[in-house]
């Protein structure tokens, strides 16, 4: 290489040099090159030097062929120095399989990008969730109902919080998704050993207003997929895996039930968009080969259908129960892109839950009329929704005479003279400067779609004399906003039920009847079937959210205790409304809450139901009729046996 370019030497050679832990640089000696010159990486460079990628300009990169053939302008008389870009150094990367020259296929190892671990949510040394490792993989009916109850109280908390917030950003805020992520990392789940067929707990017909929910007891893992599976080993093969589906979220947009509520044409997930927002083609991966495997090996999966109720704000779900994949296929999809169908039908024999909900969208239509009806409205136009009598279990008309009335009658309570609170408009949450936000501690009492926070002593709503028209804090003033239904029982006389999903924390009606001095009640009246009385002794419960679980002080969480002026029994023998028909149980889902209004200087006492838990349509609203105090030593022992049939029955109430 020394010919013709002087005594430049070839930089590909190794040199010959003295390792680095000498910690003293050491150079090639004079008859290997030319003396050392220190330059900057972008120049200038002196004469017989030249730039070189990466250290060349990104304005006027030479092109390195150019430059090493070509003389610098600077120094006719020296040949350029024959430079090497770095990129040469590098290994070449191994032949493609149809290359190698074995002819055999090469496996490449890639190296993957290894994510970023995400700072988990700060835990409270303090909170404890009470949930054992044994419980958190296999739960039953009493911790899925506690998970939800959980969570739900959270989530209403936070609502309450955000609602509180003077600033509107225009952010759409979510404390569902805030609620399960703080419920997950602190153990406040179950169910989270993943398995296909039922899950302990659950039952066919629950309904769920968030896919958190789902999260929590382990009926559908992913909060955002509409498929979850598991991961088999052994499947193809020996050490091989195949995944099998557990679960499916029917969304309702793009799955067609061809008119059967038994079976469900089910799309697959993927293809919807790529980097450049256009749709392509599904593959067969992840949750479309689960259900594929599934149809294969003849494993049930889990279904849960998405449905969209008018009188609901959100989308609903409800458990379907296990169906069984039959069919499998690829059409073009409306984009023109292959997509994935695939057919399951409704395993026989389980109780029938999105059946009922379609049978009952067609009662509210008219077609075909409700079986066992006497009269589609009891209340003779009285209630805004009109509420139906049926009875498909004997030959009885209908419960004796009474007259329907939407109020408590007879009662009275005389106090300074009030004029409610001077909000322009409607009352604002956190507005400390409203005279009905103060009594209820600062707190507004509801979420902005008129859901119950927390129980409480006493709820204070505004009045008619409130300068806020259409205001939120008027909830249990504006009657009954359910389909209701009051229908014959088995053994227990008529009962009441909703055709309606119910949401946790949603008003359902008050105790409409006539007040009564207790201490000049009748024995008849205290043992009649349609006294309420607050005096007796209720079973504790907690519903309201837990300070630790929002990292709060626990030191002032809030009395679920009621707190009544005074004793307050209602008789709505002769009357009364729909609430005169709700039975007992030991295992209730409502309960009762004081809410109180003024109005002309009168205060206005009410008793209201809200809903514990989210209730499936068609189900028996109940509630706890309580113990009568005695003089003597309490019992939880009662006048009359209990038919509720709860697990947890105490045998007696009244």
């Amino acid at each position: 290489m020394e010919g013709s370019f002087g005594s430049y030497t070839d930089k590909t050679r190794v040199l010959d040099i003295k390792p680095l832990r000498t910690l003293k640089p050491v150079f090639p000696s004079g008859n290997q090159a030319p003396p050392f010159v220190c330059a900057p990486p972008f120049g200038p460079f002196p004469p017989g030097f030249t730039p070189f990628y990466p250290f060349s300009s990104s304005q006027h990169t030479p092109d390195l062929n150019q430059a090493q053939h070509q003389p610098q302008a600077q120094n006719n008389t020296s040949e350029p120095s024959l430079v090497t870009p770095l990129r040469t150094f590098r290994s070449p990367p191994p032949p493609p399989p149809d290359t190698a020259t074995n002819g055999d296929a090469v496996e490449l190892t890639v190296k993957r990008k290894i994510p970023r671990k995400r700072t988990p949510i700060a835990q409270n040394p303090n909170f404890s969730s009470g949930i054992s490792t044994a419980e958190k993989e296999n739960g039953d009916r009493k911790l899925v109902m506690s998970v939800l109850t959980r969570f739900d109280a959270l989530r209403r908390r936070l609502s309450q919080l955000e609602d509180a917030k003077e600033s509107v950003t225009g952010i759409i805020k979510r404390p569902d998704l805030k609620a399960g992520s703080t419920c997950m990392s602190r153990g406040v789940r179950t169910n989270t050993k993943k398995r296909t067929g039922p899950v302990p707990g659950l039952e066919i017909g629950d309904v769920f207003f968030f896919r958190f929910e789902m999260c929590l007891i382990g009926l559908h893992s992913p909060s955002m997929a509409g498929i979850d599976y598991l991961v088999l080993k052994g499947g193809g093969g020996e050490g091989e895996e195949e995944p099998i589906a557990t679960s499916i979220v029917s969304s309702g947009y793009y799955d067609n039930d061809e008119g059967n509520p038994d079976v469900l044409v089910y799309t697959g997930q993927g293809g919807n968009a790529d980097k450049d927002k256009q749709s392509s083609d599904q593959k067969l991966e992840r949750g479309n080969l689960a259900l594929e495997k599934s149809l294969v090996r003849n494993s049930p999966v889990r279904v849960i259908r998405g449905l969209k109720e008018a009188s609901q704000s959100a989308k609903i779900y409800i458990y379907d129960g296990l169906y069984d994949v039959k069919e499998s296929w690829v059409e073009k999809g409306k984009s023109g892109h292959n997509t994935f169908k695939y057919k399951l039908v409704r395993a026989p024999g389980q109780a029938p839950a999105f059946a009922s909900w379609t049978e009952i969208q067609k009662w509210k239509k008219g077609l075909p009329s409700r079986e066992g009806m006497i009269l589609t409205d009891l209340t003779s136009g009285v209630e805004s929704i009109g509420v139906s009598l049926v009875n498909e279990v004997d030959a009885e008309n209908g419960p004796a005479y009474f007259t329907y009335s939407t109020t408590v009658t007879s009662f009275k309570l005389t106090q300074q003279p009030s004029y409610g609170c001077e909000c322009g408009g409607a009352c604002k949450p956190g507005n400390l400067n409203c005279h009905c936000i103060r009594k209820n501690g600062g707190d507004f009492p509801y979420s902005g779609n008129g859901v119950l926070v927390g129980r409480k002593g006493m709820v204070h709503e505004c009045s008619p004399a409130c300068l806020c028209p259409g205001c939120k804090n008027k909830v249990t003033q504006m009657g009954v906003k359910l389909k209701l239904e009051v229908f014959k029982t088995v053994n227990r006389g008529w009962g009441l039920r909703s055709w309606d999903p119910i949401r946790a924390g949603s008003f359902i009606c008050i105790y409409a009847g006539e007040a009564i001095d207790k201490s000049q009640m009748q024995p008849t009246v205290a043992n009649d079937d349609y006294t309420f009385d607050t005096t007796r002794v209720y079973t504790p419960f907690k519903w309201n959210y837990e300070p630790g679980l929002a990292d709060e002080d626990g030191s002032e969480e809030m009395s679920e205790e009621p707190e009544l002026p005074l004793p307050l029994v209602i008789s709505a023998k002769n009357v009364g409304n729909v609430a005169r028909f709700m039975n007992h149980s030991c295992s209730p889902n409502v309960f009762w809450q004081p809410v109180s209004y003024e109005n002309n200087g009168q205060l206005f006492l009410q008793v209201a139901f809200f809903a514990i838990s989210h209730i499936p349509p068609m189900t028996e609203l109940t509630y706890d009729y309580g113990v009568t105090r005695t003089s003597g030593a309490q019992s939880l022992c009662g006048k009359k046996k209990c038919f509720c049939g709860s697990e947890f029955c105490r045998g007696s109430f009244g």
